[in-house]
């Protein structure tokens, strides 16, 4: 097979010649500078050490995969289907109990040297005994892995496997055997790495900047899933303390692209009020909304349920209720905000709206005292969008649940049987965080609770969700907005995550009836087990209360120097970085 599709056929017929969101024509060459903030100790994005302070670039979701590539690619048009790279097809059974992947003969290192299916293997061995999660449990669900022939390499599935994990197996990038050291892999490093990407690393100043340059000899650049990607020359990923400074950096005209801090777009608020500026007014720099056909990204409170204080679910949906979304979406964001409370809003996986099924019933037979009977009936959250702001009877009935729980109100705090006050720390790493959790902070002190907020740095609140030392921190990181979701809802919501460091189970989440469900959602072989798997998850995690979701919008907005240009056709998740090129000379630089 050409391609592979979770649920379905791929769409594009073998033969295709490129990505539709891709301009296979599209010029190459000049150069982008991309601005992030934080910092970076470290060029192996495989590694548990320095996992969260990784140079940017070498494997990235946003700005492509620079250096490493998979065997197979994504492509961001359909739900989940993949197409031949490194692999130049595939063959697996109707079971998926087994998938053999074909290398492409031309398929190169940086350095010149072919990759073969020993790489493949050694990639795998590797990651199973110095990686980091997810990369180091693959190995979990392999029976064997073996070279077929000169270019073929198959893998050999167990029972623990699911009908999506051939597919991540094909998205798992390949290292090569000959440039690495195994027994030194899981050291941090700022030693260039050889890949076989599009780019190699040609300047490291740490913690500030990394630059990387084109391989001239890059061997994929007419492969069908990668043409019309990757077009500059030379792309430079600067650092900055802040979301602020990244931002002033952008309207010198330092920076090419701003999207937000990590790039998901920016809402229509901030640039009403942000781009009053000389080179926006003039014209030279362009902003653009791109519509999202996405699940939104999850953004909230996100409560850490290892703590004693959060243990307890009534605590949790509590504390939920006291989110006032009216206010904020009226002062901050002018109206223009949805409340956010399914984790697949605004798709047919979400549990907004929908009574369940009998499919879900089943499913969830055993653990309906977890599920909130609005949950159940669909009638959760259905004025949520009036945003009328916290009403007496909402604080009310918060105070009810919170009683119920054990708490009571004593001098004006909220205290526990011990007389314990009810109280915690929020953590934050920018201006907008801060007005968000002071309107948090304001509700909550209404009730007697006190809330602090303590203010981080970008690489320090990596390294406390790395080693989940938090309260509650604000976060979007890991719950990204998906139409396929699959395996990594194990490392978000699976009990096999809850405590392994740097996973991105931040909550802590380590309940059967959520385990269940992800193992129903991967196991499904049609479209409406699927369905109703993931809905019947999406109750669960509704009702479990394990973050506040704050509000989204669809609309994507992007800044941009007018020397770019990208598409006209977009992605589902509303536009790709790596498919931009820059005008050549003469047409608007």
């Amino acid at each position: 097979m050409h391609g592979v599709a979770m649920n379905s056929e791929p769409e594009l017929p073998a033969g295709f010649t490129h990505f539709p969101y891709a301009n296979p024509d599209a010029p190459k060459g000049g150069e982008i500078t991309y601005c992030v903030t934080g910092s970076f100790d470290n060029l192996n994005p495989f590694i548990l050490k320095s996992m969260r302070t990784t140079a940017r670039g070498v494997i990235d979701t946003i700005f492509g995969n620079l250096v490493f590539e998979p065997l197979m690619r994504r492509n961001g048009a359909e739900p989940f289907s993949l197409y031949g790279l490194l692999a130049e097809s595939v063959e697996m059974n109707a079971e998926r109990t087994y998938a053999e992947f074909h290398l492409d003969p031309d398929a190169r290192w940086s350095d010149g040297k072919p990759v073969t299916p020993k790489d493949v293997i050694f990639t795998y061995e590797t990651f199973a005994e110095k990686g980091r999660p997810p990369y180091s449990t693959r190995m979990e669900r392999i029976k064997k892995i073996e070279k077929t022939g000169e270019h073929s390499v198959r893998f050999a599935f167990n029972e623990n496997s699911d009908r999506e994990f051939p597919l991540i197996v094909a998205m798992t990038p390949v290292i090569p055997a000959h440039a690495f050291d195994r027994d030194t892999f899981d050291q941090s490093t700022l030693k260039p790495v050889t890949g076989s990407g599009p780019y190699v690393i040609d300047e490291v100043i740490p913690g500030q900047r990394i630059v990387f340059k084109r391989n001239p000899d890059y061997w994929g650049a007419d492969k069908p899933s990668m043409r019309g990607f990757h077009n500059y020359d030379r792309i430079t990923i600067d650092y900055f303390l802040n979301g602020n400074a990244q931002f002033e950096a952008f309207k010198k005209g330092l920076c090419s692209v701003y999207a937000g801090a990590i790039y998901t777009g920016m809402d229509a608020t901030q640039v009403a009020r942000d781009f009053d500026f000389p080179a926006a007014r003039n014209g030279d720099v362009v902003v653009k909304a791109f519509e999202s056909k996405i699940p939104p990204v999850v953004t909230g409170f996100v409560f850490n349920t290892r703590r004693e204080i959060f243990a307890d679910p009534r605590v949790r949906r509590a504390l939920s209720m006291l989110y006032d979304f009216g206010w904020v979406n009226k002062n901050v964001y002018d109206g223009q905000y949805h409340r956010t409370l399914s984790y697949w809003q605004n798709s047919e996986l979400s549990a907004l709206g929908r009574p369940m099924d009998e499919r879900e019933k089943e499913l969830l037979a055993p653990y309906m005292d977890k599920i909130l009977p609005t949950v159940a009936d669909g009638t959760y959250g259905k004025d949520a969008d009036k945003g009328e702001g916290l009403s007496r009877e909402t604080m009310r009935e918060a105070l009810g649940l919170l009683q119920d729980a054990g708490y009571t109100l004593d001098g004006g705090k909220l205290r526990d049987r011990e007389g314990n006050p009810l109280s915690f720390e929020i953590l934050i790493v920018s201006a907008e965080q801060e007005r968000l959790a002071s309107v948090f902070q304001r509700a909550l002190s209404r009730l007697g609770i006190e809330v602090t907020l303590r203010m981080l740095d970008d690489s320090q609140i990596q390294q406390r969700k790395q080693t989940f030392e938090f309260d509650m921190l604000i976060s979007s990181v890991g719950f990204s907005g998906s139409l396929s979701p699959g395996i990594e809802q194990i490392g978000r919501w699976g009990s096999e995550s809850a405590n392994a460091e740097g996973s991105f189970n931040l909550s802590g989440v380590a309940d059967p009836a959520v385990d269940a469900m992800i193992e129903a959602m991967l196991s499904a072989r049609d479209k409406k087990s699927y369905v109703a798997a993931v809905r019947a998850l999406d109750r669960l995690l509704i009702s479990g209360a394990y973050m506040v979701p704050t509000q989204h919008n669809t609309q994507k907005w992007v800044a941009y120097w007018n020397y770019l240009e990208h598409p006209e056709t977009a992605p589902l998740d509303g536009f790709d970085l790596s498919a931009w090129w820059r005008k050549p000379q003469g047409a608007g630089d």
